[in-house]
């Protein structure tokens, strides 16, 4: 049996704190564009039979029990106590937060607390560039107050992470932009823009992945599915391989995050590149049982020393519960098979389980 006695979960949100009804909960399974067709539900989803499975018996009930009579029971106990014994219950030790998705999640202080585990926070470089817009006169200091608010910020995050391929897409010049062409594309943007309106100029997302680059943290880029609506062919992590070849040697580690369905390229690109790293996270959460065939074919390219976990989470313990799950499972299975073979020792299957688990990201975050 292949163990993951602790898990770091590299890349995920808080949780609501609001208590959520059938259709609410529902809504928060998968991000569409609108509710679900008539006649129809987002628990029949790789997702919601993976809820119905992993998160019934941490609540009392049996597993796979019917969606209404989870979510009577989610209600009885209440929304901070279902919400502590599903965290707690998922098996992850260490949470990095992404604190920028909207809406009134827990931040890593309160998620660390319900979950008895540690907790560090990731600044999204975009919601800080929009905070910064907001108190910033003029195009001077707010390229002047952006600088020092990347640097103070790296002083106590984690890492970094950008939603530029979900703002524009990945295929951006691979080169830093230049102060003329920065100052010109601030100016446009501050001068038509409103007070909270999102940052999706190409120079200006360009400028805040080489700020952040040269400060040492790690960078997470997100790539493959994510926002609804969004053009998934611009979203394919091979779109930075330039971008990626122009940051080697700088000393600043780049994690693909999601990535499905193009985890395939994810997983080759941290094989050729020593800097880039592979999350194996959120992908095994959309797929559910096939999770361990995503998985395998994330082992088929990367370095085991490159792929790092994450749930991915937003919202609902429960995804933190199905993304730490689903995860041990598929490596398990993997991993067991492959040992059951012959073709790997028990100990090196032990060991590299552990590395994807939690001593990868530990490094590469310095967790230690």
């Amino acid at each position: 049996m292949i163990e993951t006695p602790s898990l770091v979960d590299q890349y995920c949100h808080g949780v609501l704190r609001t208590e959520l009804g059938l259709g609410t909960f529902e809504t928060q399974l998968a991000r569409t564009e609108g509710p679900p067709a008539p006649g129809t539900t987002l628990f029949d989803t790789q997702t919601g039979f993976a809820v119905r499975r992993w998160c019934p018996p941490l609540l009392g009930l049996e597993p796979h029990c019917l969606p209404a009579r989870y979510l009577a029971r989610r209600r009885e106990l209440g929304v901070l106590e279902s919400g502590r014994r599903l965290l707690r219950g998922s098996g992850i030790t260490t949470y990095l937060v992404d604190t920028g998705l909207p809406g009134d999640l827990t931040g890593p202080t309160e998620l660390a607390s319900a979950a008895a585990a540690e907790a560090r926070e990731i600044v999204r470089l975009e919601l800080l560039a929009e905070q910064v817009a907001d108190t910033s006169g003029t195009v001077e200091s707010f390229l002047a107050n952006l600088a020092e608010s990347v640097h103070g910020a790296a002083a106590s995050a984690v890492a970094f992470t950008s939603v530029a391929g979900v703002r524009h897409g990945l295929a951006l010049a691979p080169e830093p932009p230049g102060p003329g062409e920065v100052r010109g594309a601030a100016g446009r943007w501050l001068a038509g823009r409103r007070v909270g309106g999102e940052l999706s100029d190409p120079v200006l997302l360009r400028h805040l992945l080489w700020i952040a680059a040269a400060s040492g943290l790690p960078l997470q880029l997100h790539a493959g599915l994510g926002e609804p609506g969004l053009r998934i062919d611009r979203t394919d992590p091979v779109l930075l391989t330039d971008f990626v070849r122009a940051t080697a040697g700088l000393g600043t580690d780049l994690v693909l995050l999601h990535s499905y369905p193009y985890h395939r390229h994810a997983a080759h690109l941290a094989g050729v590149f020593p800097h880039v790293y592979a999350d194996s996270g959120a992908a095994l959460v959309r797929t559910g049982a096939r999770a361990a065939t995503v998985l395998a074919e994330i082992l088929e390219l990367a370095p085991f020393g490159k792929i790092v976990f994450s749930s991915g989470a937003h919202s609902l313990p429960e995804l933190h519960v199905v993304g730490a799950r689903l995860f041990r499972e598929a490596l398990a299975r993997v991993l067991g098979g492959w040992v059951a073979e012959g073709a790997w020792s028990l100990a090196d299957a032990q060991r590299v389980a552990g590395l994807i688990a939690a001593g990868n990201a530990r490094r590469v975050y310095g967790l230690e």
